[in-house]
């Protein structure tokens, strides 16, 4: 049984659950990106815009993470992960539409920046998001009205 998802902001009570999380979904791609994978880079990672740092959740479970920023003009999505348990239930697909659909209402644009080998690709680019820049390690994608 689906449960409802909601979104609540993240404390510091949330930080051990977020390292978890990220070595469980970024240790892989980050080597593919010869990016330092030491705890010490995973946590300088969450610990970075924690303030725009909002847990995922179903039901009352923690599932993932979304970071996001925004200004008047434009809107940054850090990060977004799911647990690999929950994986391809539509979960990180959903909070996305509903960050696109707000982002619609305000009338801004969103970015975000995706390590190259990253299979989330595959959805920003099914969601609209069309390729900004790009570097030898990752590629900025920008999503617009």
């Amino acid at each position: 049984m689906n449960q409802l998802i909601i979104l609540r902001a993240a404390s510091t009570a949330d930080v051990p659950f977020l390292f978890r999380l990220r070595k469980l979904t970024m240790t892989e791609h980050s080597q593919l990106g010869c990016l330092p994978t030491n705890d010490e880079a995973h946590y300088q990672r969450i610990l970075s815009n924690f303030e725009d740092a909002k847990i995922i959740c179903e039901g009352f479970a923690r599932v993932g993470l979304l970071k996001l920023s925004r200004t008047n003009h434009d809107w940054h999505l850090h990060q977004i992960q799911v647990l690999p348990s929950h994986q391809g239930k539509g979960i990180g697909e959903n909070v996305l539409r509903a960050v696109l659909a707000a982002a619609k209402r305000e009338g801004v644009p969103v970015s975000l920046t995706v390590l190259h080998g990253n299979p989330a690709r595959r959805l920003y680019e099914r969601l609209g998001f069309k390729l900004g820049t790009e570097t030898s390690v990752d590629a900025r994608l920008i999503w617009h009205l």
